[in-house]
């Protein structure tokens, strides 16, 4: 299965750079890193808009798609780990992960995703999301693959 995560913004080199590195290069999927930025000027309704449309555009066709939000389902490792299993036993070649702008995602990314998924109620740095997000594939394909897991 081949995964994306789509976010808003550039990263810049530094420590929660190296970490998003370090996890995304142990993933046994291919992990691309898609980086979105909406025009300058732009606020409120008309930015998350664009964002939207940025983001959804790196979609891969068929992928099942992910949305981040603080409203989403709150999933345990081992749950999430199950529904990637799932996907792959599925079928499903792709999966896309999409981080929004500082305002969050507009409508029409929670509208089209299958899954809006939260890493809690804390409001988390972009950049960390991204890291968090990728520490948890890389736990999700060691559960699966097996590796004895502390929490089980």
């Amino acid at each position: 299965m081949r995964l994306t995560i789509a976010a808003v913004g550039r990263s810049r080199p530094g420590p929660l750079r190296d970490l998003f590195d370090d996890y995304a290069g142990r993933s046994a999927w291919p992990l691309t890193l898609r980086e979105v930025e909406a025009r300058k000027g732009l606020s409120g309704v008309a930015l998350k808009r664009e964002e939207a449309s940025l983001l959804l555009a790196t979609v891969p066709a068929g992928a099942a798609m992910v949305a981040l939000d603080e409203r989403g389902r709150d999933l345990d490792s081992a749950g999430f780990a199950k529904l990637l299993g799932r996907w792959r036993d599925e079928g499903r070649a792709e999966a896309a992960f999409l981080i929004g702008g500082a305002d969050g995602h507009d409508e029409s990314v929670r509208d089209r995703a299958e899954l809006l998924l939260s890493f809690g109620r804390l409001t988390w740095p972009h950049m960390l999301a991204r890291a968090m997000l990728a520490e948890q594939i890389y736990r999700a394909q060691t559960i699966l693959s097996g590796h004895p897991y502390h929490r089980a």
